[in-house]
This record gives structure tokens, C-alpha cells and sequence, in this order.
């Protein structure tokens, strides 16, 4: 076991390799390899799709005869999944592609058929030129024409783009260098908004006016009342009503006596003046003086 492990062999001292013969082979032998198909296709003999990516065991050979440019072309022979039919196919080197040789037809590609017909125009736009310098001309006017058309809206997308860049960039320094410039009007316009509102209040409930009489002042005096200034936050507690009174209104009301109340009868016992007396569930009547 441990001898297929080891990479060097042993070579005797009267080991000559000339001796060794040579084994003959033919000069077009196949290869056995393994690989997938190439591309979708159907079988001629029975009509069995086989799709793109099926694995087959094939044989493969050099075509004999047949190059493109020095590079080789090899030929694969596989069967069918269904009949077993041969088929074979060749690479193609010139379009870097598969093409089908016997046994089986390509299935229909549309881009391949659109690159055909493009190549096509392409061959007989090229023939035409050849033949008439006027067309040659005129195409090249053509191509001119709408290389300039296409430089013109791309210099309109960048001349676009530029503006939008400068626009933006013109933003972002207006918003980092007037941000607060703008804070600061805004804060002083709602300031003075402020101090309007509260000179207001001020003026319309911040003063009280009171009765000379009551401030001891005679009331037919001509003098003019007196006002009393009070502050008041509007955040403090609210201040009762008898504190807004003068002293003297408040002694007033309270050393003012509205009289005792009604003392309240009291309520004759008829049980008592009958003299009943009740005892459990018995009842006695007490004589009465004649």
C-alpha cells in the first residue's frame, strides 16, 4: 500500500530505455472524452430534441485536410439518446462556434439569423461602395452627420450636467453661510411678535381701578379715582378674590354679623305626653288626671 504513495521509481544500474518498444498507433486514432453538447439540436433519424448542455461520451479525431488559419478542426461523433444514431458535428474556429455535420439539425436561433442578416448588409453596403464612389460618399456624409448629431447631445448632457452641478454646489454654500443669518430673523420678527402681544395684555388687564370710597376718599370729591397697578404672571398661582379688596372692605365683611340663626323647636315626644309607654310587644295606658 505504501508503494503507490512513492514519486520516485527505482531504475537498475543496466537499465536502457532504447530497448523499450515502441507502441504503433494510427496516425488519425479517436479520443474517448467526455463533454456536453454544444448546442440544441434534433435528431434526423427519429426526431429527439437534444437540448444544449447534454453530456455524451464522444469520440474525437482531427479532420484531416480542413484548417482555419494553422488552427486545427476536430470532429465529435455522439448517438442519439433515443435511436442511437450517429452524430457528428465539427468546431467552427472562424465564428468561435459548433456546426452540425450529419445526423442531426440546429435548432433555429434568432440571434444567430439577425447577425447573419446584419453581416449580409454589412458585405453588400461594403460591395456597393466599391462599385459607386458617389454612394461611398454620400454615406461617409451620412456617418458624418450623425457623429455630429451625436457629439452635439452629448455636449448638451454635459453642459446640462454642469449646470446642475454649479446650481447644487451654489445651494449647499447659501444654506452653510445664511443658515444662520435666517435663524436669527426669524427668532427677532417672533421677539418683537412677542413683546406686542404682552405691552397689549399689559395695557388692557394689567391695571385695576378703585373706588375712591373705599380707598378712604370722600366720593364726591372730583379728584379721580385711584388705579391700582397689579403684576401678575401667568405662570403663578391665581389670587383669590377677597385678596383684590381694600383692607378696610375686607375688615368690613368680616366683623359684619348677619344675626343668630333661629333656634329650632323642639320636637314634642306624643308617646311621653299620652303617657304610653311601649315594652316589648306589650302596651300599657297610663291614667289620666282628671
Amino acid at each position: 500500500m505504501s508503494e503507490r504513495k512513492v514519486l520516485n521509481k527505482y531504475f537498475p544500474p543496466d537499465f536502457d530505455p532504447a530497448l523499450i518498444p515502441r507502441r504503433k498507433q494510427p496516425k488519425n486514432s479517436q479520443q474517448v472524452v467526455r463533454l456536453m453538447a454544444p448546442f440544441s439540436m434534433r435528431c434526423n433519424t427519429c426526431g429527439e430534441y437534444i437540448y444544449k448542455g447534454k453530456k455524451f461520451n464522444a469520440r474525437k479525431e482531427t479532420v484531416e485536410g480542413e484548417d482555419y488559419y494553422g488552427i486545427k478542426i476536430f470532429r465529435f461523433y455522439i448517438k442519439c439518446t433515443l435511436c442511437s444514431a450517429e452524430i457528428t458535428f465539427k468546431t467552427d474556429p472562424k465564428n468561435t462556434d459548433y456546426s452540425a455535420e450529419h445526423g442531426a439539425s440546429r435548432n433555429f436561433e434568432p440571434w444567430r439569423e439577425e447577425r447573419a442578416v446584419e453581416e449580409e448588409d454589412r458585405l453588400a453596403k461594403l460591395e456597393e461602395e466599391e462599385n459607386n464612389p458617389m454612394k461611398a460618399l454620400e454615406n461617409r456624409t451620412v456617418n458624418s452627420k450623425r457623429e455630429m448629431d451625436i457629439l452635439d447631445a452629448l455636449q448638451d448632457i454635459r453642459a446640462r450636467n454642469a449646470r446642475n452641478e454649479r446650481v447644487g454646489q451654489s445651494v449647499d454654500l447659501m444654506e452653510r453661510i445664511g443658515v444662520e443669518e435666517i435663524e436669527t430673523e426669524e427668532d427677532r420678527e417672533r421677539r418683537r411678535q412677542e413683546e406686542e402681544d404682552e405691552k397689549l395684555v399689559r395695557e388692557v388687564f394689567a391695571k385695576i381701578p378703585v373706588d375712591s370710597a373705599g380707598s378712604g376718599g370722600s366720593a364726591e370729591s372730583d379728584t379721580p379715582a385711584p388705579v391700582v397697578t397689579m403684576k401678575r404672571k401667568a405662570e403663578g398661582v391665581e389670587p383669590e378674590l377677597k385678596n383684590l379688596l381694600p383692607e378696610d372692605t375686607r375688615a368690613l365683611i368680616s366683623s359684619k354679623s348677619f344675626g343668630a340663626p333661629p333656634a329650632k323647636k323642639k320636637k314634642t315626644d306624643m308617646k311621653n305626653s299620652l303617657g304610653i309607654k311601649i315594652k316589648g310587644k306589650t302596651v300599657a295606658k297610663a291614667k289620666v288626671a282628671v
